[in-house]
């Protein structure tokens, strides 16, 4: 099983658009992405990658598993 790797704002939205989510859209303080009746709060685009840590999380709380997200 390949491991999850930090991932730039751009990559982690293209991504979750490859797999059914729309936006982002603004949303109160940081941007969101829906699927169906899924929403994620993304963090807002700054220089540093997004990590694993949060990236894990996100990936929790959008449904989508680790092997979904890596093309597995």
């Amino acid at each position: 099983m390949s491991k999850l790797t930090p991932v730039s704002w751009r990559d982690l939205v293209k991504r979750l658009q490859e797999l059914g989510f729309e936006g982002p859209y603004a949303g109160g303080k940081h941007p969101q992405m829906r699927r169906g009746d899924v929403t994620v709060i993304i963090p807002n685009p700054h220089e540093d990658d997004i990590g694993v840590g949060l990236l894990s999380r996100l990936l929790r709380q959008s449904g989508v598993s680790r092997e979904e997200w890596l093309g597995e």
